[in-house]
């Protein structure tokens, strides 16, 4: 392994939980040899899902504990709020935390225009991820699904792209209200009002296919390859309010990378930006993704990713 400068970076792969920090990249060992599903950073610490089937809390990166079982169904992803959890399992479910237990989230299992989410491969959709944006709506993506919405606390939900849109990632905009993005099978998307419109940009890419998105400040940050078994994935950046195409991200990255950089494998937070790929390296920039450094590598394959 090899770790440069720069900010605590958490990484979950399909073999234990990573901190990578200054010159350091370590294992924690309470959770070494198991599988991270799932990271989430939340104002009073971390959440995680480990093999897809456990709960797991801590007050700091490396310091863990177990708090709840998934009864039914694999875990795929996390959205912590100020004052719930919620938890996407396979078969298209929500979960949230109360009293230290995972219970159904019942109006999600009534969303409209469920009968109609599947997968091409014929198992039922999954939640493949979560997110809030500043105005307190919940979006939900569900592959195949769209993104459903909720305004009202997850009372109820509605959806806000059409299903064949095939999306991989929703993200929300961490300061702007309403501003929501998206990584699909159709492009790059955002929408300025809540989802009640989207606009699609793929002019820049070498390829329509985007599995994961972020956003650091102004920039919007995506990564794109030419199909589910691509081996010529890039990541690319743009300016989320201009009307210039995507720009390659180059700077002491590989010509291309040999699988897709996934779901959650991509993470900003202010200028600092993150990704990890299946072959166990971490790349990371600090200035928007404008220059990039191979922070560690010699890990596991990467899961997910998120910064401290």
């Amino acid at each position: 392994m090899r770790a440069k400068h720069g900010r605590r970076i958490v990484a979950g792969t399909e073999s234990g939980l990573f901190v990578v920090s200054g010159d350091d990249c370590g294992q924690i060992q309470g959770l070494a040899g198991r599988e991270i599903t799932a990271l989430a950073r939340a104002a009073r610490g971390w959440w995680a899902i480990v093999e897809g089937r456990t709960l797991w809390r801590a007050a700091r990166s490396d310091s863990w504990r177990e708090v709840a079982t998934v009864d039914k169904g694999g875990a795929t992803c996390l959205l912590p709020l100020p004052n719930a959890l919620y938890v996407g399992t396979e078969s298209a479910r929500l979960l949230r935390l109360t009293n230290g237990a995972l219970a159904p989230v019942l109006s999600f299992d009534r969303a409209a225009g469920r009968d109609e989410w599947y997968t091409p491969w014929g198992d039922p959709a999954d939640v493949r991820s979560m997110a809030v944006d500043r105005a307190g709506a919940i979006y939900v993506n569900v592959h195949v699904g769209g993104v459903v919405r909720s305004r009202d606390g997850g009372r109820s939900w509605a959806p806000t792209l059409d299903i064949e849109t095939d999306v991989h990632q929703v993200i929300a905009h961490p300061t702007r209200p309403g501003v929501v993005l998206v990584a699909a099978a159709a492009g790059f998307g955002v929408s300025r009002d809540g989802g009640e419109s989207w606009k699609f940009r793929n002019d820049g890419l070498h390829a329509g296919y985007l599995r994961a998105v972020a956003v650091s400040g102004e920039t919007a940050l995506v990564t794109a390859s030419t199909g589910p078994g691509s081996r010529r994935c890039a990541v690319y950046r743009k300016t989320l309010d201009g009307d210039g195409p995507f720009e390659r991200c180059r700077e002491e990255l590989p010509e291309w990378f040999r699988s897709n950089i996934d779901t959650g494998c991509l993470a900003a937070s202010g200028s600092a930006v993150a990704f990890g790929t299946n072959d166990g390296s971490i790349f990371r920039s600090t200035d928007s993704g404008g220059r990039w450094q191979l922070t560690a590598k010699g890990l596991p394959p990467v899961q997910c990713v998120a910064i401290e």
